[in-house]
């Protein structure tokens, strides 16, 4: 018997566990085409913004900025290889006599991560959605 405790129907009262035994990949960058496609995504983003966005009111804005990240993330998870990282980022204003400059800095492997950025535009507001891929090894 493996188990110092059994239960009246003999059956050991504790399940052993079982280890799974994993080995690391050692991948420092992505495979040979599976890198992070800048303009594919920019698409999918354009796309989710003229979706969700359309003839929309600045009116409850707060829940839209939130269900416009979403929709851009797995937008833009259908179009990223496997193993990167997003980080998206919506920005959302009322439309007027404004001007606005958006720009981000990060830290990363210019060979292997990238950023994907589009924007737009009607009568009562704006959006601008970035997405950042970064490769996770």
């Amino acid at each position: 018997m493996l188990h110092s405790h059994v239960s009246f129907s003999g059956l050991p009262l504790f399940q052993p566990i079982l280890k799974t035994c994993l080995e690391n990949t050692y991948k420092i960058g992505p495979d040979e085409g599976c890198k992070f496609n800048a303009g594919r995504v920019q698409r999918a983003l354009e796309g989710a913004l003229a979706g969700g966005l359309g003839t929309r009111s600045p009116q409850g804005s707060a829940l839209l900025a939130q269900n416009l990240v979403e929709m851009v993330q797995s937008r833009a998870k259908e179009v990223v290889p496997p193993r990167y990282k997003l980080v998206s980022h919506v920005l959302l204003g009322q439309q007027g006599q404004q001007s606005l400059l958006v720009a981000s800095q990060a830290l990363w492997d210019p060979e292997s991560d990238s950023f994907a950025s589009a924007t737009f535009c009607n009568a009562s507001l704006f959006a601008v959605a970035t997405v950042h891929g970064v490769y996770f090894e």
